[in-house]
């Protein structure tokens, strides 16, 4: 996936919805000590900076320089470029070295990921006993029947531009997940800029096809019920899986 997000990295920084802060409460409370937390894939720092206010430091890791460079500074956050020829060993030192991480976290990010390869990493720099791993992504936003009815008409749309990665997660054999929803306000406006910040629309776009038509937007415009510039509220349909490395060995990630 390098360089699938540095075209886009502004507009990804301007677009992306923020977690809820509660969230990040519920998995800080989760763990016995609050020393350092590891955001993977951490892109332009949005969950970083909310897991900042429950530990001491967070590394945020990713493999774009694009996204590193708009990612949003905290003083107790510190961006780490971790490019594919990295090795395990090399990522565990440099995120803090083994049985060192409180929290390990991945936002939207985790289809990207060689699991395996990942979860090996993850499994030598958690706290044994006590470290914690949560994984969570949104797969759809809810606005009204009528606006997601001409959404879905684009999402098929996507389908031939998507990455096989993206189809994918990996959780959905792990465990049932926790569903959790995300409400937010947001203008249309915001919206395309959502769309426009993803994976398979810049794709298409670089392959001559536009999407994202005028067509489609003053479909869009109609059923929002007003102009790009209104506030609407939504709902992001999210998901997260939280899990533990236990002494008797069992594996993760497995629902808290």
């Amino acid at each position: 996936m390098a360089g699938l997000f540095d075209k886009q990295a502004a507009i990804y920084l301007d677009a992306r919805p923020n977690y809820p802060n509660e969230w990040y409460a519920m998995l800080a409370a989760l763990t016995p000590h609050h020393s350092l937390a590891w955001d993977a894939g951490t892109g332009n720092g949005q969950s970083a900076l909310g897991v900042a206010e429950h530990y001491e430091q967070v590394i945020g890791t990713d493999i774009s320089v694009e996204q590193l460079k708009h990612a949003v500074q905290h003083p107790r956050v510190q961006y780490l470029h971790t490019p594919l020829s990295i090795s395990d060993d090399e990522l565990v030192n440099l995120i803090g070295g083994e049985n060192s991480v409180d929290l390990v976290i991945v936002a939207e990010a985790v289809h990207w990921f060689d699991l395996p390869k990942f979860y090996a990493v993850v499994k030598r720099v958690l706290k044994k006993p006590g470290g914690i791993i949560a994984v969570w992504a949104y797969n759809d936003m809810n606005v009204s029947p009528t606006f997601d009815a001409i959404k879905k008409s684009y999402r098929e749309a996507c389908k031939p531009y998507w990455n096989p990665k993206c189809q994918n997660v990996g959780l959905g054999c792990e465990g049932e997940p926790l569903l959790l929803d995300i409400a937010k306000e947001i203008s249309l406006e915001r919206y395309l800029g959502v769309l426009k910040s993803t994976s398979t629309y810049n794709t298409a776009r670089e392959l001559g096809v536009d999407l994202l038509s005028e067509k489609l937007i003053k479909e869009l415009e109609g059923a929002w019920g007003g102009p790009r510039e209104l506030v609407r509220s939504v709902t992001y349909k999210a998901f997260m899986l939280a899990g533990k490395i236990k002494l008797d060995g069992e594996e993760f990630p497995k629902n808290l």
